[in-house]
């Protein structure tokens, strides 16, 4: 396998960077990151505990840092079985005068709050959490934008021990249901509007009809000007007016404690509940952060994500590292006289000197699109890192960024999942960046492919897998039977193996490549193939939005090809043509599909990912399980009616 390096890490770097002090630290040389590796794995206790010490943890950690169970290896096994510590105290650590946060959003808002600033607000906050009753191991839940409200109401439930789970307000009614719902929060915190692209939303009607189908509550809290009239029963107060001010404690918890409930997409049933705990996120980020990301103390860091998304929630462990974070609230991207303006986000990075740029490939592709080069138009000086999640990220989509943002910098390519809270591939300050690959496995994690044979493999395609338990692996789902649904979603291909769900590729230079989600791999003529090289090769049309999934077919399986045109433009057979050809050209006969049809609509989640999976669920006549997760599911129906003989 060739691949063309894009950028190499700096001499310094193997004597400077928080991986670098970290090998030497535990007597490695930072040049042979393998050996670093094996060990991280191998000795589990020895390092999971050096990454304590490193980050200086607030806590007690215990005498014992990993408790294996030799019947359950992955789900029996624990670690720091006898600690205490709590999640929000190591959030909110530094100096009173240190910044903390920057708040911005679309309308040109731009505010710094310090750490001190953050904390007195989190008091508050506990306070009046205290006041309405709720303790230890008690829900929380948010239906908020991104802003400061959000994170210190998220900061003052974790600093009392309860536990914290979030959806963001553009959410319907039955997508939130289905998942706060399960949770049955006793508090929340919600904002009767928000603005997005230019406009203000009202959802006080929405907001009444949560409110009255969860029947634990009993505490709203409003954040903003806007009135809302609950059922009979349910407190209702402003934010502003909630807890007094007063000293902050922190109860102290065990590592294995729930701090957050995550949800997954849910296109196919119920979202799952995951319960994820305190000791793990936190050591799981600011592994990630410190040694991964080469976090320091007074960067600034920024992820363009709802308060859903676990990225928010890996972004703002980055304060648990001396670090500050951008909370940027509405549209990445706006509507302008000219066209489209893509500025947002980069304005905000200038001017609060981010030195860690978080994104997606589909806001890369858009920039691309509109011709837009950020570090042209931009200084962009502090950039150290970019990072991108949420999707493969194209070979493309790398040239891209070092000749159209900046060339002295780490591209991050990462992947993980909400069902980690974190990254089995990631980046290194000691590695190149090769076009297209994910730089390293996650130290601490037993990163694998495995093919049908339950063997590992090398340059070649097959399933995602982690041998070894892991600090953050879930707890469980949350609800009825929620450890059988837990194990039989990650564990029940391969006994006490964890099966992510991703087609992927180790490489010989231990870098690796992932080609989709398991479940719309594509399998014509019995073959498996992912489908990231499809959406990679029709990067090159800048006209087209696309989707594509497999169809069944007597016996076999077809390719459908969906396009979204821009407007003006039509799907001709001379595009067809086209589209075909640098398909075969780009990865393979193959991948070529056998159908192509115009569509006027992408389906996508509520977390902007493209849901394969739905549109070949209605493609075969059948109902899609939860539409409460799509953010445009009317897209399907057009699906329902596509005509084999109107393909190009």
């Amino acid at each position: 396998m060739t691949s063309s390096v894009l950028w190499t890490p700096v001499a310094a770097a193997f004597n400077n960077s928080g991986l670098a002090r970290f090998a030497v630290q535990n007597g490695f040389d930072p040049h042979d990151y393998e050996t670093l590796h094996r060990w991280s794995i191998g000795e589990k206790g020895a390092f999971w505990r050096a990454v304590w010490d490193f980050a200086g943890i607030i806590g007690e950690p215990g005498a014992v840092a990993f408790r294996a169970d030799p019947s359950a290896p992955m789900t029996g096994s624990a670690f720091f079985p006898a600690a205490g510590l709590n999640l929000a105290e190591n959030l909110l650590r530094g100096d009173d005068a240190a910044l903390a946060i920057v708040e911005a959003d679309e309308t040109g808002h731009f505010r710094r709050y310090s750490r001190g600033e953050l904390r007195a607000m989190v008091a508050r906050t506990a306070h009046g959490l205290k006041a309405a009753g709720v303790e230890r191991g008690d829900r929380v839940g948010g239906i908020l934008p991104n802003r400061i409200e959000a994170l210190a109401a998220l900061l003052a439930t974790l600093s009392i021990g309860a536990v914290w789970s979030s959806c963001s307000p553009d959410f319907g009614v039955s997508a939130i249901l289905d998942r706060l719902g399960q949770i049955g929060p006793k508090v929340l915190f919600a904002a009767p509007r928000y603005r997005y692209a230019g406009r203000n939303h009202a959802i006080e009607g929405r907001l009444a009809e949560i409110v009255a189908g969860i029947p634990e509550l009993t505490t709203l809290v409003i954040c903003g000007d806007h009135a809302v009239s609950p059922p009979s029963g349910i407190s209702c107060i402003g934010f502003e007016a909630f807890g007094k001010a007063g000293g902050l404690t922190f109860e102290r918890v065990p590592f294995a404690h729930p701090a957050y409930v995550l949800y997954t997409s849910g296109t196919t049933g119920a979202p799952k509940a995951i319960v994820h705990s305190t000791g793990g996120v936190l050591l799981q980020h600011v592994k990630e952060h410190l040694l991964h990301g080469d976090v320091r103390p007074g960067d600034v860091m920024s992820w363009y994500t709802n308060t859903a998304w676990m990225m928010y929630h890996w972004l703002i462990s980055g304060l648990a590292c001396d670090a500050a974070v951008v909370l940027y609230d509405g549209a990445p991207i706006l509507k302008s006289a000219g066209g489209l303006d893509p500025s947002p986000l980069w304005r905000v990075a200038e001017r609060a000197g981010v030195t860690h740029f978080g994104t997606s490939p589909k806001y890369l592709a858009t920039l691309a699109d509109e011709d837009y080069a950020p570090g042209a138009r931009h200084d962009l000086s502090a950039l150290r890192s970019l990072l991108s999640a949420g999707a493969p990220v194209s070979p493309g989509q790398f040239d891209w960024v070092y000749e159209k943002v900046k060339r002295d910098m780490i591209f991050a390519s990462i992947s993980g999942g909400t069902e980690i809270i974190g990254c089995f591939l990631l980046g290194s300050p000691l590695h190149p960046v090769r076009r297209g690959h994910l730089t390293v496995k996650g130290l601490g994690l037993a990163v694998a492919v495995m093919d049908d044979r339950n063997a590992p493999v090398i340059a070649a395609q097959g399933d995602l897998v982690c041998t070894e338990p892991f600090p953050s692996m879930p707890l469980t789902f949350w609800g009825e039977c929620g450890d059988e649904r837990y194990h039989a979603t990650y564990f029940a291909a391969r006994r006490e193996i964890w099966t992510h769900g991703d087609i992927a590729e180790m490489t010989v230079h231990g870098s690796a490549i992932v080609h989709g989600r398991s479940d719309t791999t594509l399998k014509p003529g019995g073959v498996r193939i992912g489908t990231a090289e499809i959406y990679a090769a029709c990067e090159k049309f800048p006209e087209i939005d696309c989707l594509v999934f497999g169809a069944p077919v007597t016996g076999d399986e077809e390719i459908l090809l969906c396009l979204k045109l821009k407007e003006g433009r039509e799907l001709t057979a001379d595009l067809a043509q086209r589209i075909r050809k640098h398909i075969r050209e780009q990865a393979s006969p193959r991948h070529v599909p056998h159908r192509i049809h115009a569509v006027t609509a992408i389906p996508y989640t509520l977390s902007g990912k493209r849901v394969e999976g739905a549109a070949r669920t209605v493609i075969e006549g059948k109902m899609v399980k939860n539409l409460g997760s799509l953010a445009n599911p009317e897209a399907l129906d057009e699906y329902r009616r596509l005509d084999r003989s109107q393909a190009a």
